[in-house]
């Protein structure tokens, strides 16, 4: 027989269960209205000062001008710097912001503004919504943005976007470690990986490439194989249908190879 306190403990569950939904179907239905977006990630921490913040500001103008939303995380530092040049140039300035205990702060440059009480649904939409990611210097929430989408383009899982980091001097250390450690010393990541990401200093560039790509001038990774849904794709989630790991089907065409170019 459930106990009291199983049958509240399942019912608090349902209740989680339906304020995650709510929260999914709230955000759909805001972004999908804002037309072709790139989310632009950085430190919460990077102040005015520093040159990162100038060229973040940059970036959120150059997107707007070439007719992009940029979404960001809504917060300070590279979030603000990022929403203000896309809301000067008139641009969809666009903040996902996050409840959490401290640090986080809406800064005054949205246009669309929607706050977030799981990570998990923040990140979904990010993915789902960009037509492309441009990374700034920052810390664990920045490098969680940049690894989730790596795995995603490498996995297949979704259609390659691309990933632009900013800043050769802050991420070199970290791609030397990739290179020797990951790459060639213990082999868990290959060669070709480091083609789904570009490394530059200069902002035009970054953004340069994503227009390139969303005006189809230039494909993303063109090393990893292209399936019949590239682009668009149809999935309400944004992903790819894969093929179900407990499923051990022999040929191509029920492996789904066949959809190969």
């Amino acid at each position: 027989m459930e106990s009291k306190h199983t049958k509240d403990a399942l019912q608090h569950e349902a209740w989680r269960a339906l304020r995650i939904m709510s929260e999914f179907v709230d955000a759909t239905d805001t972004l999908v209205r804002i037309g072709p977006a790139v989310a632009v990630f950085g430190s919460a921490r990077t102040t005015p000062n520093r040159p990162e913040f100038q060229q973040a500001i940059e970036c959120g103008r150059r997107l707007a001008e070439r007719g992009f939303a940029v979404v960001t995380g809504g917060g300070p530092g590279i979030m603000e710097a990022a929403n203000k040049g896309a809301l000067e140039a008139n641009g969809v300035s666009v903040g996902l912001n996050i409840s959490l205990p401290f640090e986080q702060k809406p800064n005054p440059y949205q246009s669309i503004e929607l706050t977030f009480r799981y990570f998990f649904i923040r990140k979904v939409m990010f993915v789902k919504h960009a037509r492309g990611f441009v990374i700034f210097p920052g810390g664990f929430g920045t490098m969680d943005e940049l690894f989730e989408a790596l795995t995603l383009i490498q996995t297949l899982k979704i259609v390659p976007f691309p990933v632009v980091l900013i800043g050769t001097k802050f991420w070199q250390p970290l791609l030397d470690w990739m290179r020797t450690t990951l790459a060639e010393e213990y082999g868990t990541i290959s060669k070709e990986d480091f083609e789904i990401f570009r490394v530059t200093d200069d902002v035009k560039e970054a953004v340069d490439i994503v227009h390139d790509v969303q005006s189809g001038k230039r494909v993303w990774a063109p090393q990893l194989p292209r399936f019949a849904s590239d682009p668009p794709i149809t999935d309400e989630e944004g992903i790819r249908q894969g093929v179900h790991p407990r499923r051990h089907l022999k040929s191509d065409a029920a492996l789904g190879l066949d959809n190969l170019e």
